[in-house]
């Protein structure tokens, strides 16, 4: 199983794709400049050097989720499962709570 980790900040996110039971990252990356002109950097750590950059518009964070969701599956990594770190800061700003929640499974 492989399960998508998400730490988003106030204008970045940053994502793993691991397996949990054995600890392996597939994937990982970083959206950052959200709100800005946004900038997608995903990386495949088992290759040693595929690194790719983007420069995508973000918005808000609904975008940046997209373009994550969008780059794991045109490199054929399978998410099974996500999960987020659910920040206390994050009460102060009920809008992004609402944009991640709504594009997560409950």
């Amino acid at each position: 199983m492989n399960i998508l980790v998400i730490n988003a900040g106030s204008s970045s996110l940053k994502y793993q794709l691991m397996n949990p039971d054995t600890g392996v990252v597939t994937a990982k990356g970083l959206c950052e400049r959200i709100g800005l002109d946004g900038r997608l950097t995903h990386k495949v750590p088992a290759s040693g050097k595929k690194v790719v950059e983007k420069d995508i518009p973000m918005p808000t964070h609904k975008e940046a989720i997209e373009a994550v969701m969008a780059i794991l599956v045109d490199s054929g990594r399978r998410r099974d499962q996500v999960g987020r770190r659910d920040r206390r800061s994050w009460s102060s700003c009920p809008a992004r709570r609402r944009q991640v929640r709504c594009l997560l499974p409950d």
